[in-house]
C-alpha cells in the first residue's frame, strides 16, 4: 500500500467521486424516457439486455414458491444472524424516529404533524455479490417509518434472484420483490409500470448507473442520497494493531475496484508495517484482483502532523465511514464535522454497522457527507405544517399580516384577514 509524506503529496487519492459523467447520463436518460413512455415492454427489454432475465408480468416479481425454495436454501445459522440484525437495524431506527411537535400558545396553534409516504422504493445492487444487508438497511428504515407499502428491486441474473436476498426481503416485510434492477428498475419505480407500482421516495446505493438514473427522477420522486463507490478513511495512531488497521483497509478495498481505502497516521514507522501487512492480508483475500486495483488506484497512507491535522483532513474530505483507531478518540470525534457514519475505538471495524450494530450502513459518498446523510426512518417521513389560531389570536396579529401582504402588493392576501377584523358575515 502506497505511503504519501503528506496530504499535498496525495492529491490523486482524495479527489472525490462525482455524478456528472455525461456519456453516461445521456444513456441513462433515454432509458428512463423509455421506461416512462412504454412502461412493461421497456423495462422488460432493458432487464433482458442488461442481466440477461427474460421477463413478463408474470414472473417479474418473486413469488411465493420461489419464497419458499429460498428459505429451503439459507441454512439455518444463518437465517437466526439475519433475524438478529434485523432486530438490531428495525429497533435502532424507531427509536430515532423524527416526533411531532404541536404546541398551543395565547390563542395560536403552531408546530408539525408527521407522516410517512405512502410507497417506498428500495434499490438493493446485486453486481458482485449478494448484499443481504443492503436489504436490511434499505428497507427497515422505511417500515419504522410507517410505510404501508414498500417495494424492492434487486438485479437478477438470468431470472435468478439470490436465495438469501428473497429470505432477507421476506423477513423484513417487503410488500414485493422485484427482478428488475439498473437504470431501468430506478425509472420503473419513478414513474411506475403495469407490473411495478410508482414509489414517492427511493432510496439504496447502486452502481454509476443507478445513481445517474436517481438524479435524474429526482424531483418526480423523492430519493435518499447520490452514493457512490464505497469509500474508508481510518485515523490511526501509532498504537494500533496494525493487523487489525489492515484488515479494515481491505473490508472496503474488496468491495469494487472504484472503492477508497485511506489511512492517515502520525506515526511513520507505525505507516511502513502498516503498508506491509496491507499487502500480507491482501494476498489472503478470495477477492483479491478487486482489493488489489482499488488499492492501486484510489489507496494510500497519508502522513500528517498530528491527529489535530488528521482531523481537519477528514472532515475536509467528509468520508462514507471515518473509523477513529486512537486513544482519545471521543476527544477526535469533536473536532469532526462531515462524515457518513463515524466508528470509535481499536474494537469497531467498520462491518459491525455493515451488518449489526444498527445505525444504517447506506451512506453519502464522494464528500457528499457535508450536505446529505446517513438513511434513516426520517427519509420516509414527512413534516405537515399545522396552524391554527383563534379570534382573539387573529385580532392580536392581524394587523401585523395585513401589512406586510399590502407591502407585496397582494391585496386579497390582506383582505382574507381584514374581513375576520371587521368581523363581516
Amino acid at each position: 500500500m502506497k505511503i504519501f509524506e503528506n496530504a499535498a503529496a496525495a492529491g490523486e487519492i482524495l479527489r472525490r467521486g462525482k455524478f456528472d459523467d455525461e456519456q453516461r447520463a445521456e444513456a441513462v436518460r433515454a432509458i428512463v424516457r423509455d421506461v416512462k413512455e412504454r412502461g412493461d415492454a421497456a423495462l422488460f427489454a432493458y432487464c433482458e439486455k442488461f442481466d440477461g432475465s427474460a421477463l413478463t408480468a408474470d414472473i417479474v416479481a418473486v413469488s411465493d414458491e420461489e419464497t419458499a425454495r429460498a428459505y429451503e436454501q439459507v441454512d439455518a445459522p444463518l437465517l437466526a444472524s439475519l433475524r438478529k440484525a434485523i432486530k438490531n437495524v428495525y429497533e435502532y431506527h424507531v427509536r430515532s424516529l423524527l416526533k411531532e411537535d404541536i404546541r398551543t400558545k395565547q390563542g395560536k396553534t403552531t408546530g408539525f404533524a408527521v407522516r410517512p409516504v405512502s410507497r417506498a422504493g428500495i434499490y438493493v445492487p446485486g453486481g458482485t455479490a449478494p448484499l443481504v444487508s443492503s436489504v436490511l438497511m434499505g428497507v427497515l428504515p422505511a417500515k419504522a417509518a410507517g410505510v404501508k407499502e414498500i417495494y424492492a428491486c434487486t438485479p437478477a441474473k438470468n431470472g435468478e434472484v439470490h436465495p438469501a436476498v428473497i429470505v432477507a426481503a421476506k423477513e423484513c416485510g417487503v410488500t414485493k420483490l422485484f427482478k428488475a434492477g439498473g437504470a431501468q428498475a430506478i425509472a420503473a419505480l419513478a414513474y411506475g409500470t403495469e407490473s411495478i407500482p410508482k414509489a414517492d421516495v427511493i432510496a439504496g446505493p447502486g452502481n454509476i448507473y443507478v445513481t445517474l438514473a436517481k438524479k435524474e427522477v429526482y424531483g418526480q420522486v423523492g430519493i435518499d442520497m447520490l452514493a457512490g463507490p464505497s469509500e474508508i478513511l481510518i485515523i490511526a495512531d501509532g498504537e494500533q494493531n496494525p493487523v487489525y488497521v489492515a484488515a479494515d483497509v481491505l473490508s472496503q478495498a474488496e468491495h469494487d475496484k472504484l472503492a477508497r481505502s485511506i489511512v492517515l497516521t502520525d506515526d511513520a514507522a507505525f505507516a511502513e508495517t502498516l503498508s506491509a501487512e496491507v499487502e500480507r492480508q491482501l494476498a489472503l483475500l478470495p477477492r483479491r484482483d478487486i482489493a488489489a486495483q482499488a488499492l492501486e488506484s484510489a489507496g494510500g497512507i497519508i502522513l500528517v502532523k498530528d491527529m489535530d491535522e488528521a482531523c481537519a483532513l477528514a472532515d475536509e474530505i467528509a468520508p462514507e465511514h471515518l473509523e477513529i483507531a486512537a486513544k482519545d478518540c471521543e476527544r477526535l470525534l469533536a473536532k469532526i464535522g462531515h462524515a457518513g457514519a463515524v466508528f470509535l475505538g481499536s474494537y469497531t471495524p467498520e462491518p459491525v454497522g455493515d451488518y449489526f450494530a444498527g445505525p444504517d450502513h447506506i451512506l453519502p459518498t464522494g464528500g457528499t457527507a457535508r450536505f446529505f446523510e446517513v438513511l434513516n426512518a426520517d427519509i420516509f417521513l414527512r413534516k405537515m405544517s399545522v396552524i391554527r389560531y383563534t379570534k382573539e389570536a387573529i385580532e392580536r396579529d392581524g394587523a401585523d399580516i395585513v401589512r406586510l401582504a399590502e407591502s407585496e402588493g397582494l391585496h386579497a392576501h390582506a383582505n382574507a384577514v381584514k374581513v375576520r377584523l371587521e368581523g363581516k358575515k
